[in-house]
Parts: C-alpha cells; structure tokens; sequence
C-alpha cells in the first residue's frame, strides 16, 4: 500500500459534514502530517484550527469542524500511541503489522481506536461508519474492507458488553 493521498477536503465532495464529522477528518489529515513530516502536536493542531479548519486551500473550502474535538482526537492518539498501536497490531496479521499499513490507513486506525477506547459516549457504528466515511475519502474498496474488520474487532475487543454491537459490521 503506499503513501498516496486523495484530496479530500469535503470528504469526497460531501458538503455540509457535521462537525464532529469534519473534525474525525482533519485529525486523520494531522495524524498523516505528523506521521511523514515529524511535525509536532502543538504546531500542527495550531496549523490546522488557524490555517485548514473552515478555510479555503486550492479553490476547496474546507469543512469547519468540531475544535475541541479535532483537538481531543490528535491529543489523544499522540497520548495513548503506544496501547492504541498494541490493540491494533492484536488484530492484524503477524506478517502485516502496524508499521506496513499505509500512513494515512494508519491515522484512520488509531484515531478511530482511540475513540473506540476513550469515548464511550459515542456508539461504535458510530464511530466506525464515520471512520469508513473518512476511508472514503482517501481509499478505494480493500483498504475500506480492512479498516472495517480491524474496527470491529477493536470495537468487539473493547466493548465487549456493548448492545450496539449485536448488529454485523456496515459493508464499505
């Protein structure tokens, strides 16, 4: 898999995203930027809320999101990295860990673990179709086919008691 981006600054041409919707985006988007530039947490969350959240960037206006949340999502994967990569690396085969997933397919995983993990206010599906909405926007079909398994055996693995589960997992 390699390291190719689709713009993606409506989400696939989606307009009007909620803002939690917008936000899950943009900290994926982060998450990729910190990931292959080595930018730090505090300079590319303050890039993003100044310079890409509800702005206009080569003729796309970007969404405006949900900041506290975009923040509480990088912050938080920055934060717990190290269980959010174990809970994920569980799941995956021994022949394709982690660190062989695409970086942006990467940043779905984690930030969508580390809702899975963190946010229990928010139902699973939710958070998975979300994420997959995110996939969307940046994946064609088998990457989409992966991130849904890997998200709901994290979601199956953590919430282990959780009602919302019972129904299968959404088909990309």
């Amino acid at each position: 898999m390699a390291d190719t981006v689709k713009s993606a600054p409506n989400a696939g041409g989606r307009s009007g995203l909620a803002g939690r919707s917008a936000a899950r985006l943009a900290a994926v988007q982060a998450l990729y930027q910190m990931d292959i530039a080595g930018a730090g947490l505090d300079s590319v969350i303050a890039e993003y809320e100044t310079y890409r959240i509800g702005q206009e960037i080569d003729g796309e206006r970007y969404v405006p999101a949900d900041s506290a949340h975009f923040r509480a999502v990088v912050s938080g994967v920055v934060a717990e990295q190290r269980p959010i990569d174990r809970t994920i690396d569980k799941i995956l085969a021994d022949s394709w860990p982690l660190a062989r997933i695409d970086s942006i397919l990467r940043a779905v995983l984690r930030a969508a673990t580390f809702e899975l993990m963190g946010k229990r206010d928010i139902p699973p599906r939710v958070i998975i179709n979300e994420y997959l909405d995110v996939a969307d926007a940046f994946f064609d079909t088998e990457e989409k086919r992966l991130a849904n398994g890997v998200l709901d055996r994290v979601a199956r693995d953590i919430r282990v008691d959780d009602p919302d589960l019972a129904a299968g997992a959404r088909e990309p």
